[in-house]
């Protein structure tokens, strides 16, 4: 069994290179199996709601939506407890299988044996 992932996005429409290379790698990891973990921080927080990912257009992409449906179906992604408070999202407002949580559940996420941390 491959070793879980756990990759935090940082960027949103403001890099968008970044923001998509994240969810391109998480999309990617989810349908070969991988156990992967999606955190959404910063920018890439709007992502949690719902359509904003399909307004996120980056040429010779793969839609974002499209990757994040990937991400959703097989993967967990997390909504940061701050970045949400930020924005003023709460948890009604996200999309469904998303969670909101904060720095104890990613620090106790990526010091668990095997996992393979990435930050975009």
């Amino acid at each position: 069994m491959a070793r879980p992932l756990v990759i935090k996005v940082t960027a949103g429409a403001d890099a968008p290179e970044r923001c998509n290379q994240a969810f391109t790698v998480a999309a990617a990891a989810a349908a070969s199996g991988v156990p992967v973990s999606l955190w959404l921080t910063g920018e890439s927080a709007w992502f949690a709601l719902p359509g904003r990912a399909a307004g996120f257009s980056l040429p010779h992409a793969t839609p974002l939506d499209d990757l994040l449906s990937v991400i959703l179906a097989s993967g967990r992604v997390t909504l940061c407890t701050q970045c949400a408070a930020r924005r003023e999202i709460g948890p009604d407002d996200v999309l469904p299988g998303v969670r909101i949580a904060g720095a104890p559940t990613f620090v106790e996420e990526i010091t668990m044996d095997g996992v393979q941390a990435l930050v975009y």
